[in-house]
């Protein structure tokens, strides 16, 4: 008989249920736990421009996408032509993920331990990337910052955008949410 595999809550969601989310009901004063802000998705893109140029730039973007982000990324394309930048519609120009429940919780929990203390003079992250709709977008100037890029393999250094969707009003609240979460905010 074949045995059941147990499915391991990831820890930052667990901490979610039940500190994170305690804190933030007496915080905001909510009376019902469905007022609570929550993660949605992360979004991670990175574009490309210079793959016009060199194709090959997004098949080694995919695959290091793939690596740290756990899923595999779409290939984001161009939407009109640009004579200017030799571009022509349809030409593959970026690559783009969207994390959700474990995979989402994994890779926030391996960016903010793991990935953000590597980062060159790190003195926390920006807190004006928010959006005004309780959304944050976080820019990092290099790939070879998450610990599963062979730093040997990279041909090139590429940026990055993580996009963090929640379901809060505010970034105010959406702030509490991420600094809760362990996002490293410069004071």
């Amino acid at each position: 008989m074949a045995e059941a595999s147990v499915a391991v809550e990831p820890r930052l969601r667990a901490r979610y249920k039940t500190e994170i989310g305690q804190t933030l009901m007496k915080r905001f004063g909510y009376t019902n736990p469905m007022q609570l802000p929550r993660l949605k998705t992360i979004v991670i893109n990175m574009g490309l421009g210079e793959a016009v140029g060199n194709p090959k730039l997004i098949d080694a973007a995919v695959s290091e996408m793939t690596a740290f982000a756990g899923q595999k990324p779409v290939v984001t394309r161009a939407k009109k032509s640009i004579a200017t930048f030799k571009l022509r519609e349809g030409m593959p120009i970026g690559v783009k993920v969207t994390l959700r429940r474990e995979r989402m919780w994994e890779f926030l929990d391996r960016l903010v331990t793991l990935a953000l203390p590597r980062v060159r003079d790190f003195r926390g992250v920006n807190p004006k990337g928010f959006d005004g709709a309780g959304n944050y977008t976080l820019g990092l100037k290099e790939q070879i910052v998450f610990p599963e890029i062979d730093f040997d393999k990279v041909e090139k250094i590429k940026g990055m955008n993580i996009t963090f969707v929640t379901t809060a009003d505010t970034d105010e609240e959406a702030k509490e949410l991420l600094a809760a979460l362990g996002m490293p905010f410069r004071s």
